[in-house]
């Protein structure tokens, strides 16, 4: 889980999301939902001793708006309600559990924070732990979007369905059959973690076989290696490879050989769309009010 607090930068032509914070807590509870289908007591204590951290953390910093989303772990969790309950009993928390649709919709807000080309055509890809999002932009426009319960966490788990590729690559199919091709942007910690192995300057795209290579040198590394020498994260090494060969795969499928990786994901998206919502929408959208 993370806390992310940002503010926002007006430009003439659109808002710029700057980073004051981000904390991450390894919580992951994904590893009791995709074995049993339910969130434990342990993981919701944990859950809620980080919220309550977090929303001290954004009365410190005098948060103006907040909001709290859960992704594939907590819909997919029977007892979610019960969870989300209680959370927002004992930390003060209100979580909103959103789908596929809406979390793909957020990360995709992103777009309009970066200086890229509006008008080609995009294929975002976010890897998470229980499930990666596709969707397909056109001059600006989502045009065709899934999300599909393929992630880190459930790879590791061994808790990926059998077909669920198939899936994958018909939507690929479908989309480049529609479409034409399209560039590739790549968004998620493990890709930005990448992307710094590889070395690239910010703007600079990473190629298919940049991936494969830090894929292939960090695969050499034992997991404490990869803690000690590499310096990474405890929940980022382990997890790292899986999302390397995700992402080369769907590259593959959409035979797309380079990738953009902004550096964003989820929790900027949903800056952008509380700021859009309160203010933006006056100052970014024409509105057809006579003069």
């Amino acid at each position: 889980m993370r806390l992310l607090v940002a503010e926002v930068i007006e430009r003439d032509d659109h808002p710029v999301i700057k980073k004051q914070t981000l904390v991450r807590l390894p919580i992951r509870l994904g590893e009791d939902v995709f074995d049993t289908g339910r969130i434990t007591t342990a993981k919701c204590d944990n859950l809620i001793k980080g919220l309550k951290a977090f929303r001290l953390l954004t009365e410190v910093y005098g948060v103006s708006y907040m909001r709290c989303c859960a992704t594939s772990a907590m819909r997919e969790a029977s007892n979610s309600q019960a969870i989300m309950d209680r959370v927002e009993m004992e930390s003060g928390v209100h979580i909103e559990s959103i789908g596929g649709k809406t979390e793909a919709d957020l990360i995709v807000n992103t777009f309009w924070t970066q200086d890229l080309l509006k008008d080609l055509s995009y294929l975002y890809i976010d890897v998470g732990g229980g499930s990666t999002e596709l969707t397909w932009l056109k001059g600006g426009k989502r045009v065709k979007g899934a999300s599909f319960p393929v992630g880190t966490v459930r790879t590791i788990k061994g808790k990926v369905k059998e077909g669920v590729w198939d899936e994958i690559s018909e939507f690929l199919t479908t989309v480049k059959k529609e479409h034409g091709n399209g560039v590739g942007i790549g968004t998620g910690g493990n890709i930005n973690r990448i992307f710094k192995e590889n070395g690239n300057r910010f703007g600079e795209p990473l190629g298919r076989n940049d991936i494969q290579k830090q894929r292939d040198r960090i695969n050499a590394y034992s997991f404490e290696d990869r803690v000690k020498l590499l310096r990474l994260r405890p929940d980022r090494a382990d997890v790292i490879v899986p999302a390397a060969d995700i992402f080369l795969r769907i590259m593959d499928l959409a035979e797309i050989d380079e990738l953009f990786v902004p550096k964003v994901g989820l929790a900027d998206g949903m800056v952008y769309d509380m700021y859009m919502k309160q203010y933006g929408m006056k100052r970014y959208v024409p509105q057809n009010v006579p003069a």
